[in-house]
């Protein structure tokens, strides 16, 4: 039988948000880090990961977060090994001279 967890999206995208905003600008978050903040135990956080990620890709779609493999911005739910998650970067002003 397959356990749903009902932890709320909400609650998800807020921890997102509050574990970034204690960060130092630039830096990033593991999605376990949020995962591990809502769920102590080992099997209650490995089974939220998924919905991390889908809230993340949320978030990302919405351009208040951007996930990252190797430094490349890239989908949060698409395979291929860890994501950082990071507030969205500020894109330079389009008047600035091109260097």
């Amino acid at each position: 039988m397959v356990t749903i967890d009902p932890t709320p999206d909400a609650d998800i995208e807020a921890q997102i948000l509050r574990l970034l905003d204690a960060r130092r600008p630039g830096a990033s978050i593991c999605p376990s880090e949020v995962a591990r903040a809502l769920k102590s135990d080992d099997h209650g956080w490995r089974a939220l990961m998924p919905r991390v990620r889908q809230v993340a890709q949320r978030l990302a779609r919405h351009g208040q977060i951007e996930a990252t493999r190797g430094g490349v911005v890239v989908d949060a739910m698409s395979p291929g090994g860890p994501i950082r998650l990071a507030l969205k970067r500020a894109a330079p002003p389009t008047d600035w001279p091109a260097g």
